[in-house]
């Protein structure tokens, strides 16, 4: 997932942000956006991924490479396989926004949430931005992806707000890491493993050589 990131500087109530777009920088150019004039942005850019941090930046999601579409169908594909298959859940696609407990608006390239949590999901919310947690997520890192940043992502939006397991998948480098809470993440180096579900996804397993080699 590639992205630029439009960075909210540290303001008080009574100053305008800046607001910075790569080099080009809009000073003062508006104070910082509410939830409603978020969600605001997100409809009136229907084809835009927009994500925004627990810090009010805004990241703006541009759209992949070749390879890089087909690396993340090729995995999308195979969560939703294995989830017909034991219909444990519901799969999301990576144009799907959720409202996390800290406020942050984040959109994985796949993501997998349980039957017993979007049961509890009203039907009027599932129509909107769901201010939901995942169980599962993963993140595919495109070429211009900073892979800092991404790990951080793991731990202070997923891991933070209560999923229970997060793949970060790295095919630029061929590694990979899959995170849970409590524990270190699991790296797996030269793209020769496949990594598993776990207790969360029981059954399911990604082979990354395989994927590779699509």
């Amino acid at each position: 997932m590639e992205s630029t990131i439009l960075t909210k500087k540290k303001s008080t109530a009574q100053k305008n942000i800046d607001i910075i777009v790569g080099d080009q920088v809009l000073k003062g150019a508006r104070p910082p956006m509410t939830d409603e004039e978020f969600f605001e942005l997100c409809r009136n850019n229907p084809d835009a991924r927009i994500e925004q941090d627990q810090n009010g930046n805004i990241s703006l999601m541009s759209p992949v490479s070749y390879n890089a579409g087909n690396f993340e169908a090729e995995i999308l594909g195979d969560l939703i396989i294995w989830n017909r298959k034991y219909k444990l859940g519901k799969t999301f696609s990576p144009s799907t926004l959720f409202v996390l407990p800290d406020g942050q608006k984040r959109m994985p390239d796949a993501a997998w949430l349980s039957n017993e949590k979007h049961e509890k999901l009203p039907a009027e919310e599932r129509e909107q931005f769901a201010a939901i947690v995942p169980d599962f997520v993963i993140e595919v890192r495109s070429p211009s992806d900073d892979l800092a940043a991404l790990r951080q992502k793991m731990t202070d939006a997923w891991l933070a707000n209560g999923v229970r397991l997060a793949w970060l998948i790295d095919p630029v480098g061929k590694k990979a890491w899959s995170y849970k809470p409590g524990r270190e993440p699991i790296f797996f180096e030269n793209f020769d493993a496949a990594l598993s579900g776990e207790d969360v996804l029981p059954g399911f397993e990604l082979n990354l050589p395989e994927i590779m080699e699509e």
